[in-house]
């Protein structure tokens, strides 16, 4: 199973004071010193020799087991494994806990509990018997969470108890995990949107070698590169070996744009229209990757994910692997900006060109926007001249069950939709209650400057 490295604190039976041990007394430990003071009190003012006996064991007792347990030196270490690292909303994902006994004496009862927050579930708190020198038990919980974001799992935290229940001291561990929880993706149809080309298609395929063996563009011999593509000729002329670099393919890029305005959306909760658009963009992002896509995500704030060269898009191979999981993770945490307008994303498309390596708007976008302006519904229209194919998105708060925001004038949906169209978008409609996979569908079999209203007459 995939899980991150274990992570442990020895010392569940050291540190703290006396005093702090005291402060250990549980309610039938704190009743027993009361009764026992009370008696021996009233034995003084009575004479009674009984009574004060009694009054000493019940006021003796609690102390005596705070002291032994403050001198258990015993040392317990713990790790926790949580698999997997990174899930998507309303999945689960198992906690492993494992405590080692370190010390050479045996344990008595250990009360493990791990803090957890309240949207995973209750804590979970799980009771060990006596743990012998050197020996280890595991434990285990699941988490579920229905909300995205970032979740603190721990401190583990330690309760070591007396025979009579009368004292428990508590020993946290110092480390935690977190649990990240990924907008939900849904499959999507594999159709061909407008002025789109596949992520290695022909179209951006670019061959660096030409006819002739002069012509060869050499490069340095990487580990698993095939032997019968070693040029000899730069091998002796460089003094190392070389191999052909006879073509490599350029990815097509796409950029996902997620408008993230507090002001054009209303509502939230798991099934807002914000929460729609976040889990869409998801879908559309990891759909193009497996597409062979150069992927960025992009905000109306013109920040860019990953955002490390090439114009902020992801590379190849284990990198492209690695921007994947910085997108999700991005996506898992975001939220409201307080931004008024999209001229920030606009520049951010104005200035990347959308396409290849070699200049040209030949790039794909797929644009998620809540409600628009007349200004806004403008300037999203510009960012179609950068692009080679444009598909947008458009979420009314209307009809979501929502309210535009005070002084935030915006016109009827299908004129924002036919703006859009005009300009070359292909534009539709996310009413709630439509599957994204169908809008994704309707998309590929519109024509360009066209778009359904997302299954509303």
């Amino acid at each position: 199973m995939s899980a991150g490295a274990p992570r442990g604190a020895g010392g569940a039976g050291e540190g703290g004071g006396l005093r702090a041990s005291l402060s250990g007394l549980t309610t039938r430990g704190r009743s027993f010193l009361a009764a026992g003071i009370a008696a021996a009190a009233c034995a003084y003012v009575l004479g009674q020799g009984e009574l004060l006996r009694v009054g000493l064991l019940l006021t003796l007792l609690p102390l005596i087991c705070v002291y032994a347990l403050h001198r258990t030196r015993y040392r317990v270490s713990g790790s926790r494994r949580l698999s997997p690292e990174r899930v998507p909303a309303g999945a689960e994902a198992r906690v492993q806990l494992r405590m080692d006994n370190v010390s050479r004496l045996p344990t008595g009862l250990l009360m493990l509990q791990d803090r957890v927050p309240y949207v995973l579930g209750p804590r979970p708190r799980f009771v060990l018997d006596r743990v012998e020198p050197g020996g280890r038990r595991e434990v285990s919980y699941r988490v579920r969470s229905d909300l995205r974001g970032r979740y603190p799992l721990g401190p583990l935290q330690l309760r070591l108890t007396d025979p009579f229940g009368l004292v428990e001291l508590t020993r946290s561990f110092s480390t935690y995990d977190t649990l990240t929880v990924i907008p939900r993706t849904e499959p999507l149809p594999p159709v061909r949107l407008a002025g789109e080309s596949n992520g290695y298609g022909d179209g951006s395929r670019r061959s660096l070698a030409l006819a002739g063996d002069d012509d060869v563009i050499p490069r340095g011999y990487r580990r698993g590169d095939d032997l019968r593509r070693v040029h000899w000729r730069s091998t002796a002329r460089y003094g190392e070996l070389m191999v052909r670099r006879e073509e490599q393919p350029q990815r097509s890029r796409a950029t996902v744009l997620l408008d993230t305005r507090r002001l054009a959306y209303d509502g939230a909760g798991p099934d807002s229209a914000f929460e729609w658009a976040v889990s869409a963009a998801a879908s559309s992002l990891v759909h193009v990757l497996e597409q062979g896509f150069s992927v960025r995500l992009l905000t109306d704030t013109g920040n860019s994910v990953p955002g490390e060269g090439g114009g902020g898009f992801s590379s190849g191979g284990q990198e492209s692997a690695e921007a994947a999981g910085l997108m999700m993770d991005t996506l898992a945490v975001v939220g409201h900006s307080d931004g008024a307008g999209l001229s920030r994303a606009y520049d951010a498309v104005r200035g990347s060109g959308g396409g290849f390596d070699t200049g040209g708007g030949d790039g794909l976008l797929v644009a998620f926007f809540g409600d628009l302006d007349d200004v806004q519904t403008e300037l999203a229209a510009k960012m179609r001249q950068r692009t080679s194919g444009a598909v947008a998105f458009v979420l009314d708060t209307a009809a979501w069950g929502g309210q535009p925001a005070p002084g935030h004038a915006v016109p009827p949906l299908e004129e924002r939709l036919h703006r859009l169209r005009d300009a070359g978008w292909t534009a539709l409609a996310a009413p709630p209650g439509v599957a994204f996979g169908e809008l994704w569908r309707q998309a590929g079999t519109a024509r360009v400057g066209t778009g359904t209203s997302g299954g509303r007459e």
